[in-house]
């Protein structure tokens, strides 16, 4: 179901969308099961990202999960019905297209907020090293427990490696290591934790506000040459910013900024 005035996004059964101005924020809905990762979560996800993706009026995207939970991870009885009465392809092509889920999300122009209460399992905790910025309460449980079921974390682990660094990566993965958002910190997976929800809530009405003073333009053509940085040798990934920042400095948000700037006012987009 959907609550949203300026867009026309896919209608959801496992998810629940709010738009309020430049943020649209993304509810995992199947609390009773811990949001679990379905197919049709996973499915629903992906449409709404696509149709947003050039949309620069909204600006963040902030995705948590409902019944005070973040994510458990995988659709673990999904796994034993739909899974393991198919051939390895079927299981194969499945588990990858999770995986195309983590790039888009990662790479999306937008601003992306997790905020993460009660547990981050699995692919859940996958998630949350794909936003720009997560935020944690202090007693939120993290886990790789795909290992202790006898399954790698396939789609997760160049994500969760990217984030924590390989030694970190090792240990998580190899021994299904137990720790919560303090921890969770430490790592590098968040870059915040809160005492409890509200100081969660509160913490991400701070970061959203610092957001709307960046330009919906500049920060989707930041993160394109963040990941090509990554990508790209050097000499080509510092053409590619050239060509983004020649870009930005001729565009309408480029002439208005500047232009704030040496007017000493806010530009157009920080109100």
């Amino acid at each position: 179901m959907s609550d949203l005035s300026k867009s026309e996004l896919p209608a959801t059964k496992s998810l629940i969308l709010e738009r309020d101005e430049s943020v649209l924020k993304i509810w995992l809905n199947r609390p009773e099961s811990k949001n679990a990762l379905s197919t049709e979560m996973t499915d629903e996800l992906n449409a709404v990202l696509d149709e947003v993706h050039d949309d620069r009026s909204i600006r963040t995207i902030v995705l948590r999960g409902k019944g005070g939970v973040f994510c458990a991870g995988g659709d673990i009885k999904g796994f034993k019905t739909d899974m393991q009465a198919v051939s390895a392809d079927e299981v194969a092509k499945s588990n990858r297209s999770f995986g195309d889920l983590m790039v888009k999300l990662n790479e999306q122009p937008q601003v992306v907020i997790i905020l993460v209460e009660g547990a981050a399992i699995g692919g859940g905790l996958g998630l949350a090293c794909v936003a720009d910025v997560t935020l944690v309460t202090a007693d939120a449980r993290f886990r790789l427990s795909e290992t202790s079921l006898g399954i790698p974390p396939a789609q997760i682990a160049p994500f969760v490696t990217e984030r924590v660094g390989l030694t970190q990566a090792r240990r998580l993965m190899l021994t299904g290591a137990r720790f919560k958002g303090e921890e969770a910190v430490a790592l590098g997976i968040a870059h915040g934790v809160a005492a409890d929800v509200a100081d969660l809530d509160a913490q991400c009405e701070t970061i959203l506000g610092n957001i709307k003073a960046c330009a919906p333009g500049a920060n989707a053509v930041t993160k394109g040459i963040l990941f090509e940085t990554l990508r790209r040798p050097r000499a080509e990934a510092l053409d590619f910013a050239s060509k983004g920042f020649a870009s930005c400095m001729l565009s309408p948000e480029g002439l208005e900024g500047i232009a704030a700037f040496v007017e000493k006012r806010n530009a157009s987009w920080n109100k």
